[in-house]
């Protein structure tokens, strides 16, 4: 297979998976179906681009042949099918079934794309919230079952049986393909926004794979939210999840260098942030919270926006960022936000005072073996000239480091601590 055409392959896997994956599930109302298909129309390119070139729309091509595909599958079943009914007339026997009451793939709903609707039928509220990221990691992103198994820390069967079990709730419960009638928007709003979030997060730092970010994931993210944004356009917390979403995607080339070590936040060339994502996100922003009280994705968004808007580290608003994850934490008093608000009132109001909160989740349990928390507290000891045990925290950083990437970055502060 020459150069060429595998990175054709690789692009297209990137952009078109969730889009063929959700155009054959319109028209099957089958999921497992969609998904062989799909694999089999990218196995396809992988053979016949070499020869005979990549396609003006591989997106086209890929939908044609993987519809194709999923239409010998049904004739071939139908075949089967009419067989058995045959059989079964011949014994006397009656064929039986439920009756479809038009729901999959109607279109009814208006919006066109596909994606959108799979979005919400990954993310209907009879699932569970670990089965609604798995399924939108699957369908949507194309992770495959190991990958999200790692990103779960489960193992590959245990996931594999998970996924399953969801697309038999989601046939059996009848579970629509559809994005639903206005009146049940709002109460579904909050599910699929958590599950966006997460993916974003996926793609944002990876928790698998040698590479930290992984910008696919975190552009189907912000399309998806782009979609959900614009369906819902007085919801405020959905372009606030998208503003959050632009103000962080906007550093990604500042956040590693050429060699694909991590570059903290006060170290990055802002230069190379991308503005027009910036001043996007502070629009839909400022749109936003003029709709009353801001809620967790615009009080993280509006974070954000001081580090997008400050024009170097020194010139940060981090009393204001402290006051804001003062709020965060009145509607989101989890371990993680707390560790925020520790950092940034340690650069609010010294190392000395951020410690103490550090070492409250530390004493509480939470957070023992995330890595940040640990590294957060070799941060601080180190601003308080305690090189022993930043070294220490470290090394017990580096235990917990998800990826290759950070656990270089690691390793170098631990040298240059041991030098100290």
């Amino acid at each position: 297979m020459s150069e060429d055409a595998t990175v054709a392959v690789a692009e297209a896997f990137t952009a078109e998976w969730g889009r063929v994956v959700a155009t054959l599930i319109g028209r099957t109302c089958d999921w497992d179906l969609a998904e062989d298909c799909a694999q089999q129309a990218f196995a396809e390119a992988a053979r016949r681009w070499p020869q005979d070139g990549v396609p003006l729309r591989p997106g086209a091509w890929l939908t044609t042949v993987a519809h194709n595909r999923a239409i010998d599958r049904l004739r071939h079943e139908k075949m089967k099918a009419e067989r058995l009914r045959e059989a079964s007339a011949l014994l006397g026997g009656e064929a039986g079934g439920v009756e479809d009451d038009g729901e999959w793939g109607s279109g009814e709903d208006g919006i066109e794309d596909d994606r959108l609707r799979l979005m919400f039928t990954c993310c209907h509220p009879a699932l569970s919230l670990e089965s609604r990221v798995a399924l939108t990691l699957r369908t949507l992103a194309g992770l495959s079952t190991a990958e999200i198994a790692r990103a779960f820390l489960v193992s590959e069967a245990t996931m594999a049986k998970r996924l399953v079990r969801a697309k038999h709730k989601i046939v059996n419960a009848r579970i629509p393909y559809r994005v639903p009638p206005p009146h049940l928007l709002a109460q579904r709003t909050s599910g699929i926004l958590a599950v966006l979030y997460l993916l974003f997060n996926e793609g944002y730092a990876a928790s698998v794979g040698p590479e930290l970010i992984r910008a696919d994931l975190c552009a189907e993210a912000i399309r998806l939210a782009r979609a959900l944004s614009a369906l819902m356009p007085a919801e405020g917390e959905a372009s606030g999840l998208l503003a959050l979403m632009l103000f962080q995607h906007s550093r990604r080339l500042a956040r590693v260098d050429r060699a694909g070590d991590l570059v903290t936040l006060e170290d990055q060339d802002r230069s190379l942030w991308n503005r027009g994502e910036v001043s996007e996100a502070n629009a839909l922003l400022h749109g936003g919270l003029r709709g009353g009280v801001a809620g967790p994705y615009q009080l993280q968004a509006a974070i954000a926006a001081c580090h997008a808007n400050a024009g170097d580290a020194a010139t940060t608003g981090w009393n204001q960022i402290a006051g804001l994850y003062e709020r965060l934490l009145e509607v989101m008093p989890q371990p993680l936000v707390r560790l925020n608000h520790a950092v940034a009132i340690s650069m609010a109001e010294g190392p000395a005072e951020g410690l103490k909160l550090v070492d409250q989740i530390l004493v509480s349990g939470e957070l023992r073996s995330y890595h940040l928390l640990h590294a957060t507290r070799a941060n601080l000891l180190s601003r308080l000239d305690r090189p022993d045990d930043a070294a220490a925290a470290l090394r017990v950083a580096l235990s917990c480091a998800p990826s290759a990437t950070e656990r270089r970055y690691l390793n170098k502060r631990l040298a240059e601590a041991r030098i100290a």
